[in-house]
């Protein structure tokens, strides 16, 4: 998988950690030492651990030996165990070392009302199957694993060699033990699905299975799950051409309650929901105009506070250019009036400074204009009278933008 994904994906990187077993790799992302791990769904979980795929799915197979019937007859022997109910006082050949296989059939047996003291067990290794087959005392085996599983089909063959045709056990409490026990859920196994002729089993029978899982934890970011999914499924077909089972990975189930749950980034792309960069972000993105407009106008308030004293001049300048205008009407020769706009232009030249520093807003401008055509009007009249001549109606005066 690491080596697929780094052939196809410039965004995706696995550095694979090889540990001795499931148990293990839990262990290493439940201790932080690890993003993602591959574990069985029945063993101790971390508490932050969620489900990204199914690696497989692991099908319990119980079976019984039918026995050898002598050289001499021509009847089939009769199986000792015919259901679960007959195990109570026998022993089970589980394949596989582990302590789950073990607490999996115990599982079953109290589910379907056998108590889990009265049978026995031996557990061989994977390796093991040939002494698995020749182990006279075993009156039943367990399987666990794909129902194209290599192991599970060497060992069915082995014992039906030394010991007689199998006689398959169907778990026909699976039902009430995948409800009681939400990691296992209620299974079929087809017939005929280990061997055709003869059929093995005849006809299908219900089980459990378990899953294999890739997990992440919880804390793994919703982008980088979500990256990681969608590149596993991509490159799923490269994988399987080297090797052959992981044609079996598949999709977490979101649709019902799982132990452990589905991580937020694979539910986020299998449903459709993933969010992207503006939708993860905009919640920020407006929070942060919202607080920039506050410090704005915070701003503009300190400005405004802090220029309080220059907002004052410009209320007193207009009311000076209103006593200048009253003086212009009385004004008795050209000199009084050239005086007068002489003050009036100093006036402008400090308010316009005011202006640029920002201590004077529009609007104030806007009434200072209206100062000044009313003293433009009267230096006119003024003058017109001063020189006997007629007053001409004249025009409305420049703004003071225009006289900048």
């Amino acid at each position: 998988m690491a080596e697929a994904i780094e052939e196809e994906s410039r965004t995706v990187r696995i550095l694979p950690i090889t540990t001795a077993g499931a148990a293990e790799s839990l262990a290493l992302m439940g201790a932080g030492k690890a993003d993602l791990a591959v574990g069985r769904s029945d063993l101790a979980m971390p508490a932050d651990a969620q489900t990204l795929a199914v690696l497989r799915k692991n099908y319990v197979v119980l079976w019984s030996p039918s026995g050898r019937a002598g050289k001499d007859s021509k009847k089939k022997g009769a199986a000792k165990i015919g259901e679960i109910a007959d195990l109570a006082g026998h022993k089970v050949g589980i394949i596989g070392k582990t302590g789950a296989n073990v607490a999996l059939l115990r599982t079953i047996l109290e589910g379907s009302g056998v108590p889990s003291d009265k049978v026995a067990t031996a557990q061989f290794g994977t390796e093991e199957i040939e002494k698995l087959a020749q182990d006279a005392t075993l009156d039943a085996y367990l399987a666990v694993g794909p129902l194209d599983s290599k192991i599970t089909s060497a060992a069915i063959v082995a014992t039906s060699r030394s010991r007689g045709a199998p006689k398959f056990l169907p778990v026909e409490a699976s039902e009430a033990i995948a409800l009681r026990h939400p990691r296992y859920e209620a299974e079929e196994i087809p017939g005929s699905v280990f061997n055709a002729n003869p059929a093995w089993p005849e006809d299908k029978i219900d089980t459990i299975s378990v899953n294999h899982l890739i997990l992440a934890r919880k804390e793994l970011s919703e982008a980088k799950a979500a990256a990681f999914y969608r590149q596993l499924f991509a490159v799923r077909d490269t994988i399987t051409q080297r090797v052959a089972g992981a044609g079996r990975i598949t999709k977490p189930d979101t649709e019902k309650e799982a132990e452990p749950s589905v991580h937020r980034g694979a539910a986020a792309v299998i449903n459709g929901t993933e969010r992207t960069f503006l939708d993860k972000y905009s919640d920020y993105f407006w929070f942060a105009l919202l607080l920039l407009s506050g410090i704005g106008s915070a701003a503009a308030w300190l400005r405004r506070y802090l220029n309080r004293d220059e907002r004052d001049d410009n209320t007193s300048y207009r009311n000076r250019i209103l006593a200048v205008v009253n003086e212009v009407r009385d004004a008795g020769s050209e000199q009084d009036l050239l005086a007068s706009q002489r003050e009036v232009d100093a006036i402008i030249a400090e308010t316009l400074k005011c202006y640029d520093d920002g201590a004077i807003e529009q609007e104030d401008m806007a009434a200072f204009g209206l100062v000044l055509e009313l003293f433009d009007h009267a230096v006119a009249e003024r003058r017109a009278a001063l020189q006997g001549g007629p007053v001409e109606a004249k025009a409305p005066g420049p703004t003071i933008a225009s006289r900048r």
